[in-house]
C-alpha cells in the first residue's frame, strides 16, 4: 500500500490520505473578505484528492494582513463571506478543508506579488498603513514597526481566539497557527527580530511565551477535539538566527500544550538569509523534529514528484507531505499521484469517466512507476 495514501489521525480528525495542500496565498480578497476568485480557487482544491486542503494565510486582524487583498478572518462579513464557498466545497469535494491564522507583524502592508518589483514590497502613499512587530526593528526595505506595547499584545491574542471560534462556527476540521516565514509569531521567536527586555523577550523560553500563549489559548478555542498545529521556520538561515534545536525545543513545549502537528518550513525572516535550494530541501528539518519529539509532521518545500513524497514518507522522514504549486500546475496531481503509486483517490462521480478504471489516457500517469 502507497503510504502517501494510507490514511491518517490528527486529534478526532480522520484523513483519507497525507497528501496536503499546503496554504497559498492568493491576495484576491475584499477587505478580508472571500470573493468569487475563493469559490473557483477552492472548488478546483476540493477534488484534487488531497486529503487536506489549507486555507492560505488568514489574518486575524486588519492590520495584520499582508497586503490589501489578503483573507482574513477578522469580522462578520468575512466570515459571512467563507461560509457559502465552503459549503459548496464540502457538497461537492473529496477533502477536508484546514485553514491557517496568521499575523503578518511587520511584513504587513505589502504590495500584492504582481504589483512591485520583488516578491513583498512594501505598500506607498495613502494605501499603506502602520505595521508592528516585537522590536522596532524594519524587515529590509520595510518601514519600521512601531514595537508592540503590553495592550498591543494582549487585543493580538484577542483576535487570535476570535478568529479561531469564527473558525469553529464556520465548520473548519482544522487550524494551522502560522508561526513561519517571517510573519508576527516567527518575529517573537528570533532572536534577529526580538530584542525585547520583558517577558517575551530576551531568553530564548522568554521568546516562546508569545506564541505559546496563543497556542494554549486558541487551543482551549478549539474545543471540540479537533486538530491544531503550527508552522514553523526551522531555521533563519542567518548566523545568530533560529536554530533547528531552537525549534525542536519549542516544538516539545507546544507538545506539552496539545499541539497535533508541526508543519515545517525555513526561513522569510530576513532577505540576506543563504539557503540552498534543491529539491526536497527542507526535509531534514521535519526529520529532526519529528525524530526528536515524535509529533506528526508535515514537509513541504520542492517536494514535486509521487516518487519522491513516497519516498520521503517510507523513510519516515515525515508524516504527512504538503504541496503547493505542483498542485496549481497539475490540479489533479493527487488523482496522477494516486495512479503512479497504484493507489487510489475519491473522484466526485461527474469525473468519475475521466479516472483510471473507465479513461485508457490516464493510464500514462501509471506507466511511471
Amino acid at each position: 500500500m502507497s503510504r502517501l495514501f494510507s490514511p491518517i489521525r490528527l486529534g478526532n480528525l480522520e484523513l483519507t490520505n497525507r497528501l496536503v495542500i499546503a496554504p497559498m496565498c492568493q491576495y484576491s480578497a475584499d477587505d478580508g473578505s472571500a470573493t468569487p476568485w475563493h469559490m473557483m480557487h477552492l472548488g478546483m482544491l476540493s477534488n484534487a484528492g488531497a486529503g487536506l486542503v489549507i486555507l492560505e494565510a488568514t489574518a486575524v486582524e486588519a492590520a495584520g494582513r499582508i497586503t490589501h487583498g489578503c483573507l482574513g478572518l477578522y469580522s462578520d462579513a468575512n466570515e459571512k463571506a467563507l461560509a457559502p464557498i465552503l459549503d459548496a466545497c464540502r457538497l461537492y469535494g473529496t477533502t477536508k478543508f484546514g485553514i491557517q491564522l496568521g499575523h503578518a507583524g511587520r511584513k504587513a502592508s505589502s504590495k500584492r506579488p504582481w504589483e512591485g518589483k520583488t516578491l513583498q514590497d512594501p505598500v506607498e502613499g495613502t494605501d499603506k498603513w502602520t505595521t508592528s512587530a516585537p522590536s522596532a526593528i524594519p524587515m529590509t526595505g520595510h518601514p519600521t514597526p512601531q514595537a508592540m506595547t503590553e495592550a498591543d499584545i494582549q487585543s493580538t491574542i484577542t483576535a487570535f481566539v476570535d478568529a479561531t471560534r469564527r473558525a469553529n462556527r464556520l465548520g473548519l476540521d482544522l487550524i494551522e497557527l502560522h508561526g513561519a516565514h517571517g510573519y508576527l509569531l516567527h518575529q517573537f521567536l528570533s532572536p534577529l527580530s526580538n530584542n525585547r527586555t520583558d517577558k517575551y523577550g530576551g531568553t530564548r523560553d522568554k521568546r516562546f511565551c508569545l506564541p505559546l500563549e496563543i497556542f494554549a489559548r486558541c487551543r482551549d478555542a478549539f474545543k471540540s477535539g479537533k486538530p491544531i498545529g503550527v508552522r514553523i521556520s526551522a531555521t533563519d538561515w542567518i548566523e545568530g538566527g533560529i536554530t533547528v534545536e531552537d525549534s525542536i525545543a519549542f516544538c516539545q513545549e507546544l507538545k506539552k500544550l496539545g499541539c497535533d502537528f508541526m508543519d515545517v518550513s525555513t526561513g522569510g525572516l530576513d532577505l540576506t538569509q543563504k539557503i540552498t535550494l534543491g529539491p526536497g530541501y527542507q526535509v531534514p528539518h521535519a526529520a529532526a523534529i519529528k525524530q526528536a519529539t515524535g509529533m506528526p509532521t508535515m514537509a513541504v518545500g520542492l517536494i514535486t514528484t509521487p516518487q519522491q513524497a513516497e519516498q520521503i514518507l517510507t523513510e519516515d522522514k515525515a508524516d504527512m507531505i504538503a504541496i503547493a504549486r505542483a498542485v496549481l500546475d497539475d490540479p489533479h496531481w493527487g488523482w496522477h499521484a494516486a495512479y503512479t503509486l497504484g493507489a487510489e483517490v475519491t473522484l466526485p462521480p461527474q469525473y468519475r469517466r475521466a479516472g483510471i478504471k473507465l479513461w485508457s489516457p490516464a493510464e500514462r500517469h501509471a506507466a511511471k512507476r
